[in-house]
């Protein structure tokens, strides 16, 4: 297995880029459709990713972004990128699609991509040195790296008081509990997901009506599962993932929120450094109205840890 290819797909997408603010607002149905955390990319942490990418993980062989039409980061050089747009591998009558879910969940079906890949959402970077063996295994299972916190029961998975995020996870465990007896699943952890193609189109094929409900909601909705969620589990409970142990997971995996809190910023850019994990995510937690100092701490950490330009930018 160690001489496959690997292949590492982005997903990105810019709230600001002219007239995406007029296309969601024609669709959106409540709060949740225009969060902007979802659409910001204020700190184009795609950038960094790809430069942590280019240092610690040089044996990726191929890198996929995937945006929507006509969307391009300005920086980045797509000779080196192959840019994939929503319309080149999803079902036109999907589209315009503002569902991350619905998004992932067709992943497997862009051209050329390998049989193994990782799925890498823009805010997620690489710390330090990682290997082909940190994201799958010597028989080519992908590692499984999960909380020790357990996950939404299926009994909220129609529960309008949890936002779209969480009544996913909900559905996803009350599949997973429908068809493996009821359990207590944990968390996944903030780490590229490791994807074999073969597993991931038997999990949908194990659930194709509701992968074609996912596929076909615009933005999340009741009835979505959350494929980054419901796909280790699936590798779990069918002998095809390897999970991580949760002493090498609190070692190789960290967490970081972006919000308002200077103190809290400050301690967890330190803990990072400190840490220097082999991932970790950058999440948005903003809200509405980012501070400028916190966003100027967060662009000097950034620029601190990734300051060359990476192979993937135009110079």
């Amino acid at each position: 297995m160690a001489t496959e290819p690997i292949d590492a797909v982005y997903t990105w997408v810019d709230g600001s880029w002219p007239g995406y603010d007029d296309l969601l607002r024609q669709y959106a149905q409540d709060r949740h459709d225009l969060n902007p955390n979802r659409y910001r990319d204020n700190l184009s942490i795609l950038k960094y990713s790809l430069r942590s990418l280019a240092r610690y993980a040089p044996w990726v062989r191929r890198v996929f972004v995937v945006s929507c039409r006509p969307q391009c980061p300005p920086w980045l050089d797509t000779a080196k990128v192959r840019l994939v747009h929503h319309d080149e591998f999803m079902a036109a009558g999907d589209l315009p699609t503002f569902n991350s879910f619905a998004i992932v969940s067709n992943l497997h079906r862009i051209d050329g991509l390998s049989s193994r890949f990782l799925y890498i959402e823009d805010d997620k970077l690489f710390g330090s040195p990682a290997a082909p063996d940190d994201v799958f295994d010597a028989d080519g299972r992908p590692r499984i790296y999960l909380k020790s916190r357990a996950a939404i029961r299926p009994a909220q998975r129609e529960s309008t008081r949890l936002s779209p995020w969480n009544r996913a996870l909900a559905q996803s465990n009350y599949l997973l509990d429908a068809r493996y007896g009821a359990k207590r699943r944990a968390f996944v952890h903030h780490a590229p997901l490791a994807v074999a193609l073969e597993s991931w189109r038997a999990m949908i094929d194990q659930w194709p009506e509701v992968f074609a409900q996912t596929s076909a909601s615009r933005f999340r909705a009741t009835g979505n599962v959350a494929p980054e969620y419901l796909y280790p589990h699936y590798l779990l409970e069918e002998g095809r993932g390897a999970r991580v142990a949760r002493r090498e997971t609190m070692r190789r995996v960290a967490y970081h929120p972006l919000n308002n809190l200077l103190p809290l910023q400050r301690a967890g850019f330190f803990r990072l450094r400190w840490q220097r994990p082999r991932f970790f995510c950058m999440n948005d937690n903003f809200d509405q109205q980012p501070h400028p100092r916190a966003v100027a701490l967060a662009q000097h950490a950034l620029d601190a840890w990734f300051a060359e330009p990476s192979p993937f930018e135009v110079h």
